[in-house]
């Protein structure tokens, strides 16, 4: 993932280097952090090491992941209470540390990338294999919270491939390729938004996702229908407006197409 993202600009490497110097990660021969971060947290890790805290206080990893990717694996078997806290720093890209001496705003606007198995003994459900009950795989797939779902974009399940066409898939497009779109995309988002505060599709408000993600009849038609019969919430439906603008952007396309919203769409999926 963290080498498919567009390089960092000069801002964003000094965003990031102000936070690791907080922490004593920079030194005199790296003292600018010129890669995008990408941290990968442990479930048994504290709370305190993930969201900050501490007197004083010190960011934790998704401050140290602004800008990057922060990587979560087998995120229901992290505490529901330190899952929960993610949901802020998720909607607006900051965390508020506070302390009897005060409070502390460290930036976190990360990428956040996390996987699960789909049953606690690691098994498909329809899988002969599976030795989990039903209660049982119910009780694990609700550790992890709706309004959580409801703040990631892409909701994707990867089937097991046997071994045969494991060794005959062909070569994917190597990861040189895959950053050259996305940053073809990045320019296109750059452009939209000159003069504003923002710079990516991901950091618009509801009132600049109406103006910039326009719908022709069909992919409004596409859209209603799919917040109806999915019951999606608002923050949904302007989470797959802009996304669907993300996917339009990197197909070099000026206008959302019906096709583009589909396909936001099918990333989702119901709690």
């Amino acid at each position: 993932m963290a080498t498919i993202l567009p390089k960092l600009s000069i801002s964003e490497a000094l965003e990031i280097t102000k936070i690791y110097s907080i922490v004593h990660l920079t030194s005199k021969e790296n003292p600018l952090i010129c890669a995008r971060p990408f941290r990968t947290v442990h479930h048994t890790a504290s709370d305190v090491s993930i969201v900050g805290g501490g007197n004083p206080p010190r960011p934790g990893e998704i401050s140290l992941s602004h800008r990057g990717v922060l990587f979560l694996d087998e995120l229901p078997e992290f505490p529901k209470k330190t899952l929960e806290v993610l949901r802020q720093p998720l909607e607006n890209g900051a965390v508020t540390v506070s302390r009897a001496s005060g409070s502390c705003i460290f930036p976190a606007r990360f990428m956040l990338v996390a996987a699960m198995n789909p049953t606690p003994c690691g098994y498909p459900a329809d899988d002969p294999k599976c030795t989990s009950t039903p209660f049982e795989v119910q009780r694990y797939q609700n550790k992890i919270s709706g309004p959580l779902l409801d703040r990631i974009d892409l909701h994707v399940q990867v089937p097991r491939i046997p071994v045969e066409k494991i060794t005959g898939l062909p070569e994917g497009e190597s990861s040189a390729v895959v950053r050259a779109r996305v940053e073809a995309a990045r320019v296109i988002q750059s452009e939209r938004f000159k003069g504003k505060k923002i710079h990516t599709n991901a950091e618009m408000s509801s009132a600049l996702s109406k103006n910039y993600c326009q719908l022709d009849a069909q992919g409004e038609f596409i859209l209603k229908a799919a917040v109806q019969q999915m019951d999606l919430s608002g923050r949904a439906y302007y989470r797959i407006l802009k996304l669907g603008r993300t996917i339009a952007d990197l197909a070099g396309s000026d206008c959302i197409q019906a096709m583009h919203i589909a396909e936001a769409i099918q990333y989702r999926r119901k709690k």
